[in-house]
């Protein structure tokens, strides 16, 4: 079909608007700019596209990109569960990430590359993304999505064990059972961590690949430690190998969402003790706890 491109514009900017106000997000304009900016239509692949429901994956009955600007996931790879997932979303967990202008970041699980565009433009000139996917076929659409954005590098790899040079923020697009050594040693002072932690659920497939429990966190190395909060429950494909729990993690991981509370977590303790009773979950060599760091 032919595509107006004015019209797109009108609803890219509308699109953005609407995003940020049901997200809470009262004043952004690099973020608001940046859902304006973004064709996500050339990311979600060509028509016809299918959509999340509760049932499943279904057809969307319309190859008009301007049904592209709405709260929902396009599949990207629906017999695995991997999907471009909710605007509202990204919105809330972009925004906790706090101002990005000339920083250094790097986007765990970039897929086909929307999320890495939109943080592209939230960087800016000055500043980088690393991309990271391992996914063979997927790299291979981002890397033709973002072959105009200079300031993004687009690399095949494990996110988990990938070496690279300190960060300012890193953006993680898939639950893990706990956060990789490599992320928390490259947050440079300030930095930010945004992640989902979970567990797995329901087999992947075309049910959607979801987890059991789970939902967001935020950790920034503080001068005393790392600072930690919850962002709200969120549902990703998870991850396998070293990023996946041990069976004793996985049942007491289970039973902190189970008992709730984790909206109170303030502070992430890595490598060090935990404080059994000020903690709504402690891992193996890391926990997280209701005091301030440092406390």
């Amino acid at each position: 079909m032919v595509v107006d491109a004015d019209r797109l514009g009108i609803v890219r900017q509308a699109f953005a608007q609407q995003i940020l106000a049901v997200a809470g997000v009262a004043n952004n304009p690099a973020l608001e700019a940046a859902f304006a900016s973004v064709p996500r239509e050339s990311f979600i692949g060509p028509p016809p596209w299918q959509i999340v429901t509760r049932q499943g994956y279904r057809t969307l009955a319309s190859d008009d990109p301007v049904v592209a600007y709405q709260d929902i996931n396009f599949a990207l790879s629906p017999g695995r569960g991997v999907n471009n997932g909710s605007p509202l979303l990204h919105a809330i967990w972009l925004h906790a990430l706090g101002p990005l202008a000339g920083a250094r970041v790097a986007h765990i699980g970039a897929g086909t590359g929307y999320y890495t565009a939109i943080l592209s433009h939230l960087v800016g000139e000055r500043g980088q993304v690393l991309a990271v996917e391992h996914d063979s076929e997927l790299v291979e659409r981002a890397e033709r999505n973002l072959a105009g954005y200079e300031n993004v590098a687009l690399v095949e790899a494990d996110g988990a064990t990938l070496d690279f040079e300190p960060v300012d923020a890193i953006y993680v697009n898939f639950a893990v059972g706990l956060p990789a050594d490599r992320w928390i040693d490259a947050l440079r002072p300030g930095g930010r961590l945004i992640f989902p932690l979970g567990q797995p659920g329901r087999r992947r497939g075309t049910s959607g690949g979801r987890h059991a429990d789970g939902g967001v966190f935020r950790i920034e190395r503080v001068a005393n430690g790392f600072a930690a909060a919850w962002l709200g429950p969120a549902f990703f494909v998870c991850a396998d190998g070293l990023l996946s729990p041990s069976q004793t993690d996985r049942l007491a991981l289970h039973a902190a969402f189970e008992a709730g509370g984790m909206e109170f977590v303030r502070c992430l303790r890595w490598r060090e003790p935990a404080v059994a009773d000020r903690s709504w979950f402690i891992g193996t060599g890391w926990s997280l706890g209701y005091d301030a760091p440092g406390d």
